[in-house]
This record gives structure tokens, C-alpha cells and sequence, in this order.
């Protein structure tokens, strides 16, 4: 049986970084949710699907070709119809788009089937924001993580410009709070905690911290 491991949160908790280095060290697969919305935003942008089209997103969806494959450092390329996209993927644009289109329920249902073949092998680390809740409620580890709006902001900030883009620190706080708003708001699938995920929050520690903190709980638990 494979085990599975659901670490939730809202943008800029860690929550990425912190579950490819745990799935690395355990020697599980990885499924970044939300790279698939992201991709979904790209393909609909492409193809010149609103983002207000339900049914067209969701045909969208069901077939799109995405492929993801490691590249020479570790990490994960994201291959849309044959093309690199990963760097696409990344941009603020693209997820705003993906949050907005994450609100449809057909989107969601018809990515939700997608997201649990991941689940194979020894074990998953999977991440995202109902990844606990609708996709693997029955996982053996739950995390929830979290962070001030403030310093989550503060992270993508300097990320952005470390790859040399002009941006506002105060408007990423405020993209921040309105995605914040936006998913744990929505109809479908918000962004809760599930009853039984273990929260942490981040803002006052480093990505090494947040890993050892649950590698201690797997310890804990004989995972």
C-alpha cells in the first residue's frame, strides 16, 4: 500500500520547497498540485479558453498533454504539448489565472482523478491546498502549513527579485491576501486544514527547520 503524505497551505508557506526535499529523502513520489492548475492556465491561455469557460476548461483539462521530467540539478521541468514551460509556470500571471480557474468545480473534478494516480509505489508526498481534504483524505500524514501574510509576501519578493523583476512588496501582500481570500472562500474544495493535519507555521522558521520538524513527527508516529 502506498503510503501518503499531504502537506496543505496557502502561496508562500514553504509548502513546495519543504515537500520535494521530504519526498527526496524518503524516497517517495511528488505531486505538486498546483503545477497542474498552473499548466491548465497556460494551456487555456493558449488555446484561448476564458477563464470563465467551465466547460471548456474542463475539456481542457481531460486532455492535456503535460509531461513533468528532472532536469540536471534535481528539479522538475513542466513540458506542456512537448514545450518547456517551467519558467511560464512560475510567472505571477499564470497564478493568478490558475487561482482564479481553480474555483470551477468541473476543473477540479476533472484534474481530481489525474491527482490520485500519482499515488503509487512506496509512498507520495503530495502538496497543495485540498490535497488532505478532497484528494487523499485517507493519507497517514497530514500537514498543514502556513505564514503572516507579511512574510509570505516578503518570500516571493525576494525570489522575483533574484530573477531580476521589478515588483512592489506592498502588492504582493496584497495579491497575497486576495488569493488568500479567493481560495479559502471558494465553494469548492476551500482552503481549510483538515480535522486531523498537524499545522505549522513557518513564518519564523527556515525550510531546513520545517523539514526536520516533520521528519520528526514521522519518527514520532514510526511512519
Amino acid at each position: 500500500m502506498t503510503k501518503i503524505i499531504t502537506i496543505d497551505g496557502p502561496s508562500g508557506s514553504g509548502k513546495g520547497s519543504v515537500s520535494r526535499l521530504l519526498a527526496k529523502k524518503l524516497g517517495f513520489s511528488y505531486l505538486d498540485s498546483g503545477a497542474l492548475y498552473r499548466l491548465l492556465s497556460i494551456a487555456a491561455s493558449r488555446h484561448k479558453v476564458a477563464s470563465s469557460n467551465q466547460k471548456g476548461l474542463k475539456s481542457l483539462a481531460e486532455h492535456m498533454d503535460i509531461c513533468f521530467e528532472s532536469d540536471v540539478t534535481g528539479g522538475l521541468r513542466a513540458l506542456l504539448e512537448g514545450e518547456d514551460v517551467t519558467l511560464e509556470m512560475r510567472t505571477e500571471n499564470t497564478g493568478e489565472r490558475a487561482s482564479k480557474i481553480a474555483g470551477h468545480s468541473e476543473v477540479r473534478a476533472a484534474l481530481l482523478k489525474r491527482q490520485r494516480l500519482f499515488a503509487k509505489g512506496d509512498g507520495l508526498v503530495a502538496d497543495g491546498r485540498d490535497m488532505g481534504t478532497v484528494i487523499f483524505p485517507t493519507a497517514h500524514l497530514k500537514i498543514y502549513m502556513t505564514a503572516s501574510i507579511e512574510e509570505r509576501a516578503s518570500r516571493r519578493y525576494k525570489e522575483l527579485l533574484a530573477k531580476g523583476e521589478d515588483v512592489s512588496l506592498r502588492a504582493l501582500a496584497e495579491q497575497v491576501r486576495a488569493r488568500d481570500e479567493r481560495d479559502m472562500n471558494r465553494v469548492v474544495s476551500p482552503l481549510v486544514p483538515a480535522e486531523d493535519a498537524i499545522e505549522l507555521d513557518t513564518s519564523n522558521l527556515s525550510i531546513k527547520e520545517v523539514l526536520e520538524t516533520i521528519l520528526g513527527i514521522l519518527d514520532f508516529k514510526r511512519f
